[in-house]
């Protein structure tokens, strides 16, 4: 279940992704099917059921507008780099409904994202070394801090790149 960026900031991640890529570290424009985009994952199910998740996913109210500072670099275990987002009681509070509308919908949670363990972020590396991290983290201050605008949401097959749009989740 992601949120997805504006134009601007989808471009601005797009680039640091390119940047890295062209220093040798895989990020998402490479990882799996290369049908990736930008995004913070509200929840990521391992298993779930498409029609009943977007059924109590989308019976959730409309979210306010939301715009995401992403203001610091860090590091998740099997060495997956990110650029961190400040958590607001809103986008916690939000996550949580989501988390809670998939799981209804007998979606499995990848423990990570259990609401008071998950951490909002844009993945850029999928497994940076540990040679690779200052180039890594010096690239993406480049671009930091960064406000983005979250244009749209949507449920993700993240092993195919197939979307069910659910704008209202914004």
């Amino acid at each position: 279940m992601c949120l997805l960026f504006d134009r601007d900031t989808d471009r601005a991640v797009r680039h640091l992704w390119a940047q890295l890529e062209q220093r040798g570290i895989p990020t998402l424009l490479t990882h799996t099917h290369g049908d990736h985009v930008p995004h913070v994952s509200y929840a990521v199910y391992r298993t779930f059921d498409v029609d009943a998740v977007l059924a109590t996913v989308g019976a959730l109210p409309a979210g306010a507008p939301t715009t995401l500072r992403f203001d610091a670099v860090g590091l998740f275990r099997r060495r997956r780099g990110a650029l961190i987002a400040s958590s607001t009681v809103d986008l916690l509070e939000r996550q949580e409904a989501v988390v809670a509308a998939g799981e209804a919908a007998g979606a499995d949670l990848h423990r990570y994202y259990r609401p008071g363990q998950w951490v909002p972020h844009c993945s850029l590396s999928t497994g940076v070394r540990r040679r690779d991290m200052a180039a890594m983290t010096t690239a993406a201050f480049d671009i930091l801090p960064l406000v983005a605008t979250v244009a749209s949401a949507a449920l993700v097959d993240s092993s195919t790149g197939r979307r069910w749009p659910l704008p209202h989740l914004v």
